[in-house]
């Protein structure tokens, strides 16, 4: 039997041992951290976030300048394309396509005027008329047919357009027609007009257009809110647009527009109103006219690409780190300024470059990553996280075989809660599939950093959702642990201030450390975490 002496001391020298490999590993970490520099975040932020690039719209010659950059820099560290071209050689570039359908030349004219969309009126719905067309224009009072109520019971509109007045008769004494009541009914209200332009359709109308009685500023406003919730019908798509563009629709004017469609007066158009209103019958007389429109649907596809960047690991290569943060903003504004997007996502391309600096030192001295890492600059995010879908419905490396997804948005500024406190991080999704990655990643922060973890956004209960609104959510949906790294919300936030001068590079290196530090943990540990939790 062994000396108790003796097993004592080599219980002491086994630890002693795996103390001091965990202390070199400990040292290796902070050696190859120490590249990481403020300096060094600015030299390429000032590329990135550069007017030279105009906002780097999804899919735009600015976002692939960025895309060529930062492809440029992974070839110096040494990294290894594992995307395939189309000629079947590797690639840097995972190429996908975004799907559009927008709104081309739309007008109305009459009297040889020319009314513009989204500013002398707004459309309700969808509808292509692809080439322009002319028709014949009636009034039919408020366009309703209830009870014994009926506009079009002496009107026919067949093959015409047709004129209606919005909402529904009402009485001097307070009593709207079709309830007889002081009820509105189904003809009042914001979604009424899909109502009666249905009920114009079965009555044979081609066209249907409604006189809203909203004037000046808040008609302005109306029209405005009304042409960014028609958005939603130019969009883009990861799948091609099915379109139903024969659906119901209305064309909204003011009551003097309308009027010179018609060919008359807002004083005679607002007696015939008065009248239904004061008899609570029909009108006995109607305004006709000819109107000519176009309503162009335009079909685009937006070709872009992610940017993926491998580094094969050594006992573990098959298993997987992603790193990833976007790399495309919003663009040029209508009125003509760009939008550099030097925080959104500027701060997170960077971080990546960054981090892929200081794994390649490591590995060409001989401490490269057990586990390999994937370096992922998705495209899209803006769009609607549209790289980091088509990466988890096409990825380049087997998501069973992916052991977290680390994701970097947004972490050179600081918002307004703590605008006097700028050592934090908020952390997202750290605990939400696998209690060990949240773990990792507070150790490494009590070790390293020593900034504040800020769960706030973390909580599901938060209005802000953040943790369905950046790329780290299309890996956790399919069972990927995620962390996203955030510093909130600030008053550039998508608008053309957000610019280089105002990132706080000292704080955003510390981050980036962070991140690297709980990398390196992940990457170099003998077990690969587990999802042993499923929070929202």
């Amino acid at each position: 039997m062994m000396n108790k002496k003796l097993l004592a001391g080599l219980f002491l020298s086994i630890n002693t041992l795996a103390w001091a490999q965990d202390r070199l590993q400990q040292d290796d970490a902070a050696k190859y951290a120490a590249s990481i520099t403020p300096s060094d975040l600015k030299k390429h932020l000032v590329i990135i976030a550069s007017d030279s690039l105009e906002g780097r719209d999804t899919g735009s010659p600015g976002q692939k300048k960025a895309a060529e950059y930062v492809t440029k820099y992974y070839k110096q560290y040494g990294l290894q394309p594992v995307a395939t071209d189309t000629d079947g050689t590797k690639s840097f570039l995972q190429k996908y396509k975004l799907y559009k359908r927008s709104w081309g030349d739309v007008y109305v004219t009459a009297h040889g005027k020319k009314y513009e969309f989204n500013k002398d009126f707004y459309l309700n719905g969808l509808l292509d008329v692809p080439e322009e067309v002319s028709t014949g224009i009636v009034t039919a009072g408020y366009g309703i047919e209830d009870g014994n109520y009926n506009d079009y019971a002496n009107i026919d509109v067949k093959g015409r357009s047709v004129m209606l007045f919005d909402g529904e008769p009402k009485t001097s004494g307070g009593k709207y027609v079709v309830n007889g009541n002081s009820e509105k009914s189904k003809w009042s209200g914001p979604v009424s007009w899909q109502v009666k332009a249905k009920l114009a359709k079965e009555k044979g109308a081609k066209y249907v257009f409604i006189i809203t009685d909203k004037t000046g500023e808040d008609l302005d406003k109306e029209i405005r809110q009304r042409a960014v919730m028609a958005r939603r019908f130019s969009a883009p798509t990861l799948k091609p647009v099915q379109e139903n563009p024969a659906g119901t629709a209305a064309f909204v004017f003011s009551e003097k527009e309308a009027a010179e469609i018609l060919g008359t007066s807002v004083a005679k158009l607002t007696k015939l109103k008065s009248a239904i209103d004061k008899s609570g019958k029909p009108a006995a007389q109607n305004f006709t006219n000819t109107v000519s429109l176009k309503v162009g649907r335009v079909s685009e596809t937006i070709d872009t690409e992610n940017v993926a960047a491998f580094m094969e690991g050594t006992d573990k290569k098959d298993e997987v780190l992603v790193i990833s943060a976007h790399l495309d903003h919003i663009g040029i504004s209508e009125n003509g300024e760009i939008n550099n997007g030097a925080d959104d996502d500027g701060s997170g391309t960077v971080s990546l470059l960054e981090l892929a600096e200081a794994f390649s030192k490591a590995k060409a001295e001989g401490k490269g990553p057990r586990r390999s890492i994937l370096f992922l600059n998705v495209t899209g995010e803006e769009k609607g996280l549209f790289g980091s879908e088509y990466y988890s419905e096409n990825p380049l490396l087997p998501l069973k075989n992916t052991i977290a997804d680390l994701n970097i948005d947004m972490i050179g500024r600081v918002d307004e809660a703590h605008k006097n406190d700028p050592k934090y991080v908020y952390l997202i999704g750290s605990d939400k599939l696998s209690s060990k990655l949240h773990e990792i990643s507070e150790e490494a922060n009590k070790k390293y950093v020593n900034f504040k973890l800020d769960y706030t956004f973390n909580d599901p209960k938060d209005p802000n959702r953040f943790y369905y609104r950046s790329d780290h959510y299309n890996f956790a949906k399919m069972g990927v642990p995620v962390i996203f790294y955030f510093t909130g919300v600030h008053e550039d936030y998508h608008r053309p201030g957000d610019d280089v001068e105002k990132i706080m590079f000292d704080k955003q290196s510390e981050i980036v450390k962070l991140v690297f530090y709980t990398a390196w943990e992940l990457v170099n540990r003998d077990e690969r975490i587990v999802v042993d939790s499923h929070k929202e």
